[in-house]
């Protein structure tokens, strides 16, 4: 951190110069499933990880940010990289860099990238870090691209248009790379199309080409190979199922073997694992700070997260709701608290330790107020709840509106 500032800069320039410094590690990777979008990248690479494993073989996965440890972002072969792997990239990737100017994610994508050049596997899963056109990730040749919803995130770099962030996003498109969409609204359908036919990118979309939907406490999958009847995905909330479907259509397009395809569809439902996605928070000292209650977390952080959110929350059985709401100063606060403004009884705004883009928490609460919350400031998370507990023990506490949040909560709560 002290050598690259934690900036962002779209340009692959530095990226390029780096990885042919390294001897180009991106060309020696197992094949690439490259994954772009707004909402949804991190769980459908979560469940394309369950399913691979499930057929009993191995991936690579590269994702971010990280929530309690920077190794969070680099699974070798399904393995967290341990200290001693990690440390040794990211120094053969300074020295290698030789002082010259690069970023954060930059260098630490060069990294992943290396790391992965040097351990087998079947597949590599490489989660774009912002947009996909010029995003450090977009220097392989993948075998499969998938481009989850497109919706408003990051204006201030992707444009603030529906149109220029689908056209960040679909720049991930290869000619002739199969790409799966999933549901979009039109004029970002209308974009990836585009794009897609002018270099020759078949799409599989979503409502067109698969569907895949909850039926009778089932999961049900149809393309033009035939129908999945599978168990309901482990991650919670509406949002999922698309999820699902997105990562089911793409192990579609993988050469699974034959024998274990079934087992891989159906333990990409069952043996997901993906933190901070409304994660249930059972034991741990800020589950103590409010015993009673019913004790949430989840990163989401922009107005279509929140919408998804209040989905998820709705569908529940009836609690009293309150939140716990920390986010960064570029994003829409009020945009993704109006959806949950409905739902909530109050919400107690904090910042986030340890880090610069915290929204202040008066600010948080000054949004929530515009939008017909109820809301307070804590000094902290745990402050927060037991404000929250005081005033109604039994709640349903949901800590939401940024992954960097969610990341402070898991690491006080272990």
């Amino acid at each position: 951190m002290s050598l690259h500032p934690k900036i962002i800069d779209l340009t692959l320039d530095r990226v390029w110069r780096l990885l042919h410094a390294l001897g180009d590690p991106q060309e020696s990777l197992p094949p690439v499933i490259h994954i772009a979008g707004t909402n949804g990248k991190g769980s459908v690479q979560a469940m394309l990880r369950a399913g691979i494993e499930g057929a009993g073989l191995a991936a690579h996965a590269y994702t971010s940010p990280h929530l309690v440890r920077f190794h969070e972002r680099i699974r070798l072969a399904g393995t967290l990289i341990d200290e001693d792997a990690l440390a040794a990239v990211l120094d053969e990737c300074d020295a290698a860099n030789g002082g010259a100017e690069i970023t954060y994610f930059e260098i630490t994508t060069c990294a992943a990238l290396l790391a992965f050049s040097r351990v087998p596997a079947d597949y590599t899963l490489l989660e774009v870090g912002l947009g996909g056109r010029l995003d450090a990730t977009n220097v392989v040749d993948p075998a499969l691209t998938i481009i989850t919803p497109v919706s408003l995130d990051h204006q201030s770099y992707l444009g603030d248009t529906l149109d220029a962030i689908a056209f960040e996003k679909a720049g991930i498109l290869k000619p002739g790379v199969p790409c799966i969409v999933g549901r979009q609204q039109d004029a970002a359908l209308e974009v990836i199309e585009r794009q897609a036919a002018r270099l020759g990118a078949p799409l599989l979309v979503q409502g067109q080409h698969w569907h895949c939907m909850p039926e009778h406490g089932r999961l049900v999958f149809q393309d033009e190979d035939g129908l999945l009847d599978l168990p309901l995905p482990r991650l919670l909330g509406h949002h999922q199922f698309d999820n699902a479907g997105m990562a089911l259509a793409a192990m579609r397009q993988l050469d699974l073997p034959e024998d274990r395809r079934e087992a891989a569809y159906e333990a990409a439902m069952t043996a997901v694992q993906w933190p901070a996605r409304m994660q249930l928070l059972s034991c741990g000292p800020l589950v103590d700070a409010a015993p009673e209650a019913e004790l949430w977390l989840d990163g989401g952080h922009n107005p279509a997260a929140g919408a998804a959110l209040a989905r998820t929350l709705g569908d529940l059985r009836a609690r009293p709701l309150h939140l716990v709401c920390g986010m960064l100063n570029s994003k829409d606060v009020r945009g993704y608290l109006a959806p949950l403004a409905p739902l909530a009884q109050g919400l107690h705004a904090v910042g986030i330790a340890d880090t610069e883009a915290t929204l202040p928490a008066a600010e948080t609460a000054a949004a929530a107020r515009a939008v017909g919350l109820r809301a307070a400031e804590a000094g902290s998370v745990e402050a927060a709840l037991r404000a929250i507990a005081a005033e109604t023990p039994a709640a349903r506490i949901l800590i939401c509106g940024s992954l960097y949040l969610a990341g402070e909560v898991l690491r006080d709560n272990a």
